[in-house]
């Protein structure tokens, strides 16, 4: 474990007038992987894996998406296909990765990743998404749809789409017990994201604005839904092969194959043990293996 997080290089970049993508990056490889966090995280998410992947000779990219951490906070632009083409900017424009990356998305992250891929087929040499029902699939509309879940693992789909800013209102100055209660209830290992893991977190979301970002990326879903249907209707499912990987606690793995097969060709599945939500934090040695796996 790498606790204190691995040696990387922090960097921003200016995409356009008021739209700035923090990021960090390690290792000096000829191969890049693109490593995208969820919600309530930010960049720290992959602290366990970044280290081991560079060492394993990757150049490894993880950035704070629009909205969270130190990247900016505008008031628009959280469908799931603008926050994609600021990460494409970022490698294209600032970092000059100009060859085929390995794209791996978490949570939001992987909604993100899915609206890359799908944009950007030809910058994508393997993806692997993780823990999270996609917009516009049959599976993500029956999630919803069904009250236990609902009240279960998708209760926050709805509060954040309340109206009046009824949830910035709620959360106000009350941004760490909010955040921290999805740490609890999403994950198996209870000691993963630990008091000091969650004062980062909880520091970066009671920044001005960064609640609201959250929210507005949840509010997007529809939007990003029709997005999709009619990415796939133009062109097609994805070419390229994708690993979903979901927490063997969690709601993930059982709906993964059905759901991607929905947008993807070549899916495989993967269950990670004593893992629920939080898969990088959970258990990263497994994710690590996995991807060693697949990556090549």
């Amino acid at each position: 474990m790498h606790s204190e997080g691995p040696q990387v290089v922090h960097g921003t970049a200016e995409l356009q007038p008021g739209v700035k993508l923090h990021y960090v990056e390690a290792g000096q490889g000829p191969r890049t992987v693109v490593l995208v966090h969820g919600y309530p995280q930010t960049w720290w998410e992959w602290r366990h894996v970044i280290g081991p992947l560079a060492s394993a000779g990757w150049r490894v990219v993880a950035p704070d998406y629009r909205g969270a951490g130190a990247s900016s906070k505008p008031q628009e632009g959280y469908d799931k296909r603008t926050m994609a083409a600021d990460v494409f900017r970022l490698l294209r424009e600032h970092l000059g990765v100009e060859g085929k990356i390995a794209l791996v998305g978490h949570d939001i992250g992987m909604m993100v990743a899915y609206a890359f891929a799908s944009s950007y087929p030809d910058a994508v040499e393997k993806l692997v998404l993780m823990e999270a029902p996609l917009p516009g699939t049959r599976a993500y509309d029956d999630l919803v749809a069904t009250p236990t879940l609902r009240n279960a693992a998708m209760w926050h789909f709805f509060f954040h789409n309340a109206e009046n800013n009824l949830a910035e209102l709620l959360t106000a100055g009350r941004e760490r017990p909010y955040i921290q209660h999805f740490y609890e209830r999403l994950g198996f290992d209870q000691g993963a994201i630990g008091e000091a893991d969650l004062d980062r977190y909880a520091t970066a979301y009671a920044n001005a604005g960064a609640m609201r970002a959250g929210f507005e990326v949840y509010r997007a879903f529809d939007r990003d839904g029709a997005d999709n249907r009619a990415a796939l209707a133009k062109t097609g499912k994805l070419a390229m092969p994708v690993l979903a990987l979901g927490g063997a606690s969690s709601f993930f793995a059982p709906i993964a194959e059905a759901m991607l097969g929905e947008v993807a060709s070549d899916v495989r599945v993967g269950t990670i043990p004593r893992c629920g939500h939080w898969i990088a934090e959970e258990n990263p040695s497994a994710l690590l293996d996995e991807l060693d796996r697949f990556l090549g």
